[in-house]
């Protein structure tokens, strides 16, 4: 059986001057190929059209976590959490929009599920310790000590089914000091953690899965599952049917 291709994007290492550097981590490439998935992973790019042939290829896409997002921001974002990229932000779009016009499956994690929550007009907190009165959920936040906590998936959701665990806490990572307000019109909230922060959301057909920590940094947990439905999903619902970019 022929794997799926999935799309993975990029983020901005050492943005100023030549030394900038496009980079993944290597757990998405890991995870999408455990789940029987071919990784591609996706350049950051100046003009749009050079993206055409590369995006004609996939038939998923991960958008990864990355700094601050910016779009449909409650607060400005903390000292320790710098913006986006502008040559991210706009790439980002870019390719979230050809997916969209293909209806491919799509999984955004961390900054990715945030950024999918405002491209459906939802809105972000800039810093939910501050504005929520939260404890930290960011190493950055706690001496850069790794951040753990529980969240309990929701019961009638696509999360809920792949991971057989409705209303039951598993422990999961956490690497974030923004979270989303609410989920955006056409989004639901999937799962939550324990002090009640929304940790992640989906489209009511599950070919759209957000989720706030990393499932990537989980192998051989119930997590694989969420990279097993996106490629499961790209298989039988990918569409490399040419497309109107303007």
């Amino acid at each position: 059986m022929s794997r799926p291709v999935i799309g993975i994007t990029t983020s901005i290492e050492n943005s100023k001057g030549r030394n900038a550097r496009q980079a993944v981590g290597c757990a998405y490439v890991s995870a999408v190929e455990r789940a029987g998935g071919c990784p591609v992973i996706l350049p950051m790019v100046e003009r749009r059209e050079v993206l055409a042939p590369v995006l004609d290829l996939i038939d998923g896409l991960i958008i990864t976590g990355g700094p601050g997002v910016t779009d449909r921001l409650i607060g400005v974002l903390p000292d320790d959490l710098p913006p986006v990229d502008p040559i991210r932000a706009r790439t980002d779009s870019w390719i979230y929009h050809d997916a969209r016009k293909r209806n491919l499956p799509m999984l955004g994690i961390c900054y990715g599920m945030q950024f999918i929550n405002a491209r459906f007009d939802g809105a972000i907190y800039a810093d939910i310790q501050v504005q929520l009165r939260k404890g930290p959920h960011s190493p950055k936040r706690s001496e850069r000590l790794p951040v753990r906590h529980r969240v309990r998936t929701l019961p009638d959701t696509w999360l809920a089914r792949l991971t057989g665990r409705s209303y039951e806490f598993l422990e999961v990572n956490s690497s974030h000091i923004q979270a989303i307000e609410g989920p955006g019109s056409g989004l639901r909230v999937n799962a939550v953690s324990d002090d009640g922060v929304i940790e992640g959301i989906e489209t009511e057909d599950g070919r759209i899965i957000g989720l706030q920590f990393h499932p990537e940094a989980l192998p051989g947990t119930v997590w694989d599952r969420v990279f097993e439905h996106l490629v499961s999903t790209s298989r039988t619902g990918g569409n490399r049917v040419a497309v109107d970019r303007d």
